[in-house]
């Protein structure tokens, strides 16, 4: 006999959760994936059947509503997302918040303040396009906040959609533990339903939103190959949990209980990622990816959360682990800021303790105490106003002062700890950015420090030499999307400079120096020595920093002139010598010195270190860093050879090629220097039906034969031409 379950929460709730403590019922999860894999719609339909919303709203769509979570104008127009968006919604009884993020690699960093404060995630898969560039920027995401996930290929209602290419470009391009527990039944347009291989039924998706959901026995047509991939995912999960290897082994039947707690324990171990699919479109499949965050993912007291406390005499800190117990202390990460109708809102995860409405907060960066006089949880850009949170719980706080990163401790600050901080990528792409009238300067200011609050990855600087002001970001698209905000929000006009590549400069040996600096002017002079020596600095891919090392015996050297060397040293990487970019990945050690019993001075120090830098530097292996971009074009078949070519022109190196059907898919890596005015090349050999992609994926060192039109760039700005 057929079952129906309408899927709507208040329906599926087991009667015992209510004598659960309530971290155990909550579920902090994120939507991530390639652009236009289907996040928000995915999101959106969440939203519908856990009874959130009661209509759903496409992007883009026809009644220009715009899904919920795509809230801003800028977002409805142009039909993707740009700041991430939460909510929370019941789902068989758990509270589950949602934070739809981004997929175009410009606002990386919204995916990144998500998954740094989230317990568990979804990662969408296109079953059409399978692995895609920011696939694997968001794969590296997760794993560097040990997020663990469940796989949801989506479109396998789309022409050419296969999701077992897709679990195989999963493997291959993810190095992934991965195993189906479901099946499509029919394919491309005939998709219509899935088999779950745990439970061996068949489900379908009925009524107008695909809300009523249809229980039914294994169709005979696909009880074979649902045979075969349960043991493929038996199998899968044998490799890695010794009781179901066990029971494999010898031939002993593995109950429904058995393999969900091994899915749910080896998923949280990240050993294994279960794969959902479906159609969020088409509304098949939702319910049960919903049913498998509940089912696998962590709630907040099953996943590891780690801090730093200070004592009170601000000398000591040690590592420990937040509790998710109300009798400990409050401790919060505030980790996105917004300004909407209502004001100033932080967005705010509780690691540990409880709050509420009135209680005091004190900002562990400004040392500002403040008190909380308004609390809300947020439905994208609605608010219900709450009177208190408890640990594993995400809510926006009105009126604190806080940048995004900062921890909040309570308020009697006898509790002084420090959450970890989050992982920002360095701009990859600067332009000059000034109002169009005088009279807007002091909008302009207030626009470029909310912006700065907001967005890490967003930064401001002056160019003393031509004294405008840039803007650097993480594309393009980025740094276009603020400057259409100020017209929006603050009624700017602004004018914008051709979009400039953030190079670096670092060197590649190490050089000593010995470096005097003497000078008399009459009267007193200045007189400094510094010995030592310059090195590279060894960091992981794709991190930068500099650092001074102070390896002086006796006293030499006294310690507030060593003070003037540091600061010399730091001011003197803030802009190379050879292009003005900063210089990165360089370790300075002082060893040792001369001072003058009248001449010397801090300011002479400093002097002495910025010529022996600038010396130094030219002597040890000099280079200059581009950033480089993983870029995936998609072009009809018969278009493939003009891809090649144009990639090889762009000192592009190709890193993976395929076919999709009739479309030929090019992997590349290219410096982003290249990549500016392909958009226009690609849809003029294509005739429009090409597309491509590009991420930030490292720096490296710039062609011997393309450093002297760099310099020489540098060296026609500096002049002024």
């Amino acid at each position: 006999m057929n079952n129906i379950f309408r899927f709507k929460s208040f329906m599926r709730t087991p009667m015992f959760w209510f004598s659960q403590p309530i971290h155990k019922l909550i579920r902090n999860i994120g939507v991530s994936a390639h652009i236009d894999s289907g996040k928000t719609t995915f999101s959106e339909r969440v939203l519908y059947y856990g009874g959130r919303i009661h209509e759903i709203h496409e992007v883009k769509g026809a009644d220009s509503a715009g899904a919920t979570m795509d809230f801003m104008e800028l977002e409805k127009e142009k039909g993707i997302t740009i700041q991430s968006a939460a909510t929370h919604l019941k789902w068989r009884g758990h509270q589950v918040n949602l934070i739809d993020t981004p997929g175009h690699v410009d606002f990386t960093i919204e995916v990144e303040r998500a998954l740094r404060v989230l317990d568990g995630g979804v990662l969408l898969i296109c079953g059409v396009a399978g692995v895609q560039p920011q696939t694997l920027t968001v794969h590296k995401q997760m794993s560097r906040y040990k997020v663990p996930r469940i796989i949801f290929i989506n479109k396998l209602d789309r022409m050419g959609a296969n999701p077992w290419s897709a679990i195989q470009s999963i493997r291959k391009r993810l190095s992934l533990t991965v195993a189906a527990v479901q099946i499509p039944i029919g394919q491309d347009q005939t998709f219509n339903g899935l088999v779950d291989l745990i439970k061996m039924k068949a489900y379908f998706f009925e009524g107008l939103k695909g809300e009523d959901v249809k229980e039914t026995e294994v169709p005979e047509r696909y009880m074979e190959e649902a045979k075969e991939k349960r043991q493929e995912l038996i199998e899968t999960l044998g490799s890695i949990d010794p009781e179901i290897e066990d029971l494999y082994l010898n031939e002993q039947p593995i109950s429904e209980e058995k393999l969900k707690a091994s899915i749910r324990k080896n998923c949280q171990d990240h050993k294994f990622y279960p794969v959902f699919m479906g159609s969020a479109y088409k509304n098949k499949g939702v319910q049960l990816a919903l049913d498998g965050v509940v089912d696998y993912l962590p709630a907040p007291e099953e996943k590891q959360n780690f801090g730093f406390q200070i004592s009170l005499d601000q000398k000591e800190e040690k590592k420990i682990e937040f509790k998710t117990d109300p009798k400990l202390p409050f401790v919060g990460y505030a980790f996105k800021l917004e300004e909407n109708k209502f004001g100033q809102l932080t967005y705010v995860r509780v690691y540990q303790g409880k709050l509420k409405k009135g209680d005091y907060v004190y900002n562990m960066k400004t040392k500002k105490r403040v008190k909380v006089a308004r609390m809300a949880k947020m439905h994208a850009n609605q608010m219900e106003e709450i009177n208190d949170v408890e640990a594993g719980d995400i809510f926006a706080v009105f009126g604190v002062d806080c940048s995004s990163g900062d921890t909040l401790v309570y308020g009697d600050m006898n509790y002084q700890v420090l959450c970890s901080s989050m992982f920002v990528p360095q701009p990859v792409m600067s332009l000059s950015i000034k109002p169009s009238k005088k009279e807007y300067s002091a909008r302009f200011q207030k626009a470029l420090s909310k912006f700065q609050r907001e967005d890490p990855t967003f930064n401001v600087d002056m160019d003393k030499e031509s004294e405008e002001i840039i803007i650097s970001g993480m594309g393009e698209l980025h740094l276009q999307i603020y400057a259409e905000r100020m017209r929006r929000e603050f009624e700017i006009d602004v004018q914008l400079g051709q979009p400039t590549v953030n190079y670096r400069e670092t060197i590649t040996q190490k050089q000593q120096f010995d470096y005097l600096h003497k000078k008399q002017t009459g009267g007193a002079g200045q007189y400094a020595k510094v010995i030592g020596y310059m090195e590279p600095l060894q960091l992981e891919e794709g991190q930068f920093s500099n650092q001074f090392e102070n390896h002086v015996i006796g006293t030499s050297i006294p310690n507030e002139y060593i003070t003037a060397v540091e600061k010399g040293f730091y001011e003197s990487v803030d802009k190379g010598p050879l292009t003005g970019y900063p210089v990165v990945n360089v370790r300075f050690v002082l060893e040792g010195g001369e001072t003058h019993v009248v001449d010397s001075s801090s300011n002479a120090f400093m002097t002495a270190t910025k010529y022996a830098f600038a010396q130094t530097f030219r002597q040890a292996g000099p280079e200059i860093l581009e950033p480089v971009m993983a870029v995936e074009i998609m072009v009809p078949a018969p278009s493939y050879q003009q891809a090649m070519v144009g990639i090889a022109k762009r000192r592009g190196s190709v890193t993976n090629t395929e076919s999709r059907g009739d479309m030929f898919v090019l992997n590349a890596d290219v410096p982003l220097s290249q990549m500016f005015g392909y958009a226009t090349e690609l849809r003029g050999f294509t005739s429009g039906q090409g597309e491509f992609s590009l991420e930030y994926k490292r720096h490296d060192p710039v062609p011997p034969n393309e450093i002297e039109t760099i310099v020489a760039k540098f060296k026609k700005h500096k002049r002024g031409q």
